[in-house]
């Protein structure tokens, strides 16, 4: 019984060309969804410098590196809401039609000379740093305030040890601060996962072919 013709494939050089262009191609998606999420780190790490944690890191489970306390809590937060809105079908989906949206005979290396995906990577990488910058913004702008605020203080209390007190207030402001903005995180997660898809789509739009 015949299932179908058998394709031989002849190891060349061209081969070898082939299995290093899927691999940028997985390589390049996997890379694009990762600076939304290092995003919400880079935020929480904007926090911690404000807050005063950032002299208090915690071991990534996942990379093994020291981050900020803030950026972990985020980023958990942020994977919770992402597979509460099943975002890992999207991806299973996504690897699924790959092969469909970008099929072996992509012509990935010509749009790397090019120079367009260069300009795609610079663009997400710009957007994920304004998207971290807009997510810790109102910390930062608080932190700031209560600053303003103890160095008026400094001014017209001399007697007052305001690096004594001035920790334990930003912390308290922050802590505050960060309890009125979590119920708002789902509504602001839920945004930067829609950027995140439009990108992936905008980057497998760059890859595939035009005849495709």
């Amino acid at each position: 019984m015949t299932y179908g013709l058998k394709q031989t494939i002849v190891p060349d050089a061209e081969y070898i060309l082939a299995i290093i262009r899927e691999i940028l191609v997985g390589v390049l998606l996997g890379f694009t969804a990762y600076l939304f999420f290092a995003a919400i780190q880079t935020a929480g790490g904007f926090m911690d410098l404000q807050i005063g944690f950032g002299m208090a890191n915690v071991i990534d489970p996942m990379t093994g590196a020291s981050s900020p306390l803030l950026a972990n809590l985020k980023f958990m937060v942020a994977t919770l809401i992402f597979l509460s809105v099943n975002g890992h079908h999207f991806f299973i989906t996504a690897l699924l039609d790959s092969y469909q949206w970008v099929p072996l005979s992509n012509s990935l290396f010509s749009h790397i000379y090019k120079g367009n995906i260069s300009t795609f990577l610079v663009h997400t990488f710009a957007e994920t740093f304004m998207l971290a910058l807009q997510m810790s913004a109102p910390i930062i702008v608080a932190m700031f305030l209560t600053d303003v605020g103890l160095g008026f203080l400094a001014r017209t209390a001399p007697q007052y040890n305001i690096f004594v007190i001035g920790i334990p207030i930003k912390i308290i402001v922050g802590l505050l601060m960060l309890v009125v903005l979590l119920p708002g995180m789902l509504a602001i997660f839920e945004h930067l996962f829609t950027q995140l898809f439009a990108a992936m789509q905008e980057l497998l739009g760059i890859i595939r072919d035009p005849a495709t």
